[in-house]
């Protein structure tokens, strides 16, 4: 083989295995994930968070939410950007329902006592891309706000 052709072996890109197919708990875990990493600082705290979430949102156990999770947090980080996932929770969910997804992203990213910019950036963007008003999205952030308060 000659120099040229290794080169150009070792250069070109290596394929990526496609991502796996979605359901509505990995998107939806994989989008709390999103959120989590947005300001920089995914804490064992807001892990244990999302793995409550499952449990009470799906009936799962805490070793399947903690095997859940762990499977979401590859997912996200190989994942380029955050459509994949709201498009597979368009599908499943009804539009009178998405604004109770906002109300737990919004649980989440409202959990330290902190609104950071970039969590609230994310949330509107997956409002937007879920076909959520803006309007319900404060109303689910209030509803959020709300319930936080009333578990202190």
């Amino acid at each position: 083989m000659s120099l040229l052709r290794i080169l150009r072996k070792g250069m070109a890109p290596k394929r990526r295995e496609a991502l796996p197919e979605l359901d509505a708990k990995l998107a939806l875990t994989a989008l709390l994930i999103r959120v989590a990493r947005s300001d920089n600082n995914f804490c064992l705290g807001e892990k244990r968070q999302i793995e409550r979430v499952l449990c009470e949102n799906y009936g799962l156990s805490e070793d399947e939410a903690r095997s859940l999770r762990k499977e979401a947090e590859e997912i996200e980080s190989e994942a380029t950007d955050t459509v994949r996932f709201t498009r597979v929770l368009k599908e499943a969910v009804s539009v009178e329902d998405r604004s109770h997804l906002l109300e737990t992203l919004w649980s989440l990213a409202l959990a330290d006592g902190e609104r950071d910019y970039r969590e609230d950036s994310h949330i509107r963007l997956i409002s937007e891309l879920l076909y959520v008003t803006g309007k319900e999205s404060a109303f689910a952030r209030q509803r959020a706000i709300e319930r936080i308060e009333a578990e202190r």
